[in-house]
């Protein structure tokens, strides 16, 4: 262990790092830390020194960060993590905390908490900063690297998480699944969609690299059949949308179809087959619950959404 080389890293060379990784901007770091830009690019450069890296570079008008930059990412935030609680020892009191929250949802997810679950944190921890990401930009690799305290989703409980160890994932509330259709559709009129109805009729899809292949579309795939799925989108709004002006069928939350506006007009039927278990998420990192302002955050959307009981 090279003890003078480590010394001349500080905590200062560790939060800028971290800033960075999270924003890839000298200017925002700068906001955040609130410090000027020249001073973060001066501890930046010092610590490009130490650690014979270059950490980000340019290309175009961005900042990209380098491998090694990436690779520290999660150990630093570790570092942070813990430093954090040893400074922290005192009781955790929200009505005077000065901190940032960061959460990360999928469309589906703002429309039917975010709005609410703001207010009832807001309302305990009136000086907070609460930053509200779409999941499509900030994803399960924020929990990893530290820019991402929460990620809430619905997702399908038959089929296992994505394999990182070190995140957790908590059901809040479970759900089910409904196929919605324009109104006009031939479809329609039937009480009951059997399977050859809901084969015969293209699917619009929701595009999710992150998560596994549902378990109905394996379940599916098993029988040897399979959904002809011509157009995918990102959220539930916009597969909403291609219902209300086309033939397609979409396959989505009921506590979703029962709330949003988009769905709106559009007709709700029982999906014809086994499509396993399903429920809205809570996802963080495994170290997160050392800090005493997340875990009091975890509190407080556990209780909220079952209080809630199916978000109404």
């Amino acid at each position: 262990m090279d003890l003078a080389k480590l010394s001349r890293i500080s905590m200062k060379h560790l939060i800028t790092l971290h800033v960075m990784l999270d924003t890839l901007s000298v200017t925002a770091s700068a906001e955040r830390l609130c410090l000027s830009p020249s001073s973060v690019s001066k501890t930046l450069s010092q610590l490009r020194l130490n650690l014979d890296d270059e950490l980000f570079y340019r290309h175009g008008n961005k900042l990209v960060a380098t491998q090694l930059a990436r690779r520290l990412g999660p150990a630093v935030h570790q570092i942070i993590n813990d430093m954090n609680q040893i400074m922290t020892q005192e009781v955790f009191n929200p009505a005077v905390y000065e901190g940032r929250f960061s959460l990360a949802m999928r469309e589906s997810t703002f429309e039917l908490l975010a709005a609410k679950l703001s207010a009832h944190v807001l309302n305990l921890a009136p000086n907070i900063r609460l930053d509200i990401h779409s999941k499509n930009t900030v994803g399960f690799d924020g929990l990893v690297k530290g820019t991402l305290d929460f990620i809430i989703l619905p997702h399908d409980l038959s089929q296992p998480p994505i394999a990182r160890s070190e995140l957790v994932w908590e059901a809040l509330i479970n759900d089910e699944m409904v196929c919605l259709m324009n109104a006009s559709h031939p479809l329609a009129i039937k009480s009951q969609l059997s399977i050859d109805d809901y084969l015969n009729y293209s699917h619009v899809g929701i595009s999710d690299t992150d998560l596994n292949t549902p378990f109905f579309e394996m379940q599916l795939a098993q029988q040897q059949r399979s959904r002809a799925v011509p157009i995918s989108v990102a959220d539930f709004g916009s597969a909403a949308l291609m219902c209300h002006h086309s033939e397609l069928l979409f396959t989505c939350s009921r506590r979703w179809a029962e709330n949003a506006f988009q769905a709106n007009g559009l007709v709700t039927k029982p999906l014809p087959f086994d499509y396993g278990e399903v429920a809205y998420s809570l996802v963080w990192h495994r170290q997160s619950m050392n800090d005493p302002a997340l875990r009091w955050l975890y509190e407080q959307i556990v209780g909220f959404t079952t209080k809630l009981g199916a978000f109404e």
